[in-house]
Formats: structure tokens, sequence, C-alpha cells
């Protein structure tokens, strides 16, 4: 990608733009899916490990 020659118009950049936004953010959405994951198996380790064998309150 960053060895490409650049676009030699600005219809032809607008082209290639197009092209890229029409794919959408599934590289983000991926990172923010695998963020969340992370964060809810913490909790549930952190659940499971620390809460659960101190026991209920008195």
């Amino acid at each position: 990608m960053f060895n490409s020659d650049p676009p030699t118009s600005p219809a032809v950049a607008d082209q290639a733009v197009d092209e890229i936004v029409t794919r959408g953010p599934s590289g983000a959405i991926a990172l923010a899916g695998v963020a969340t994951a992370c964060v809810v198996a913490m909790w549930l380790a952190f659940y499971l490990f620390v809460f659960l064998p101190r026991g209920s309150l008195q």
C-alpha cells in the first residue's frame, strides 16, 4: 500500500477514496469487538476467582 503509485488526477483519487469507504470500518469494528471481549473476559475471571471464593456479605 505504501509503495503504490499516487493517483495522477483528482478524479482517480476520489474513486480510490470511494472504494475504500464502501468497504466500511471492518477493522475498527473488529478491534472494538476484540477489546470488548477482553474486558468481559477479565470481568468474568475477576468475578469467578475473587468475588465468589470470598462468599456472601454478612
